[in-house]
């Protein structure tokens, strides 16, 4: 007979998972990809680290789960700014300068998000992730063209290029440190002249 998990003994586990990924996240913060072994993960979460192998298969699984947990916060973050913009225009606005204020706010973080060198793993999920912002711009570039207050263009293209623009125009201010408001107001200027807007 098969040895199946008690409710009890589960809940345990996912909390524990819980836990580490707090843990994961906490160091990713702090230190980067590099900083995020198995045993630097299960150390902070204050469980040993063969227990890590009960939830990953190893660092590159950790990484990618941290990765879509941090990033989904995120895209969820810029959705709801975006739906309660009054216009497409103001949403595309307000997905990049929520997206950079948050990023501006944690900046380690944000910079392990968008620019660290990491596992190829990781590289395939931020993929992903500009897909997602992306493809939200992109939908709020559609009405606005729909709607005649852009000129008629590939909203998939142009968002792309706005999503990449942005990135890496965070890069420097993320390791600089330059305040949010030297930044956020000539990333919404650029993002809607790139636009075309009139």
């Amino acid at each position: 007979m098969a040895y199946r998990r008690t409710a009890a003994v589960q809940a345990r586990l996912d909390g524990q998972r819980e836990a580490v990924l707090r843990a994961a996240v906490a160091l990713l913060a702090e230190r980067g990809y590099a900083g995020c072994s198995m045993a630097a993960v299960a150390d902070r979460a204050g469980i040993a680290t063969g227990s890590m192998y009960q939830h990953f298969d190893g660092k590159a699984d950790l990484a990618v789960t941290l990765f879509r947990a941090v990033c989904g916060r995120e895209i969820a973050a810029v959705t709801e700014a975006a739906e309660r913009a009054a216009d497409p225009l103001e949403g595309v606005a307000a997905v990049v300068s929520t997206f950079a204020a948050r990023a501006l706010k944690s900046p380690r973080l944000a910079y392990a998000l968008l620019a660290e060198p990491a596992d190829r793993v990781v590289e395939a999920e931020r993929l992903v992730f500009r897909r997602a912002f992306r493809d939200l711009i992109a939908g709020r570039i559609d009405r606005a063209v729909a709607e005649g207050r852009l000129p008629v263009q590939r909203a998939e293209l142009t968002a792309a290029a706005i999503v990449g623009a942005v990135g890496e125009a965070l890069v420097g201010p993320l390791t600089d440190g330059q305040p949010p408001e030297t930044v956020l107001p000539e990333l919404v200027t650029f993002t809607l002249r790139a636009l075309g807007g009139h």
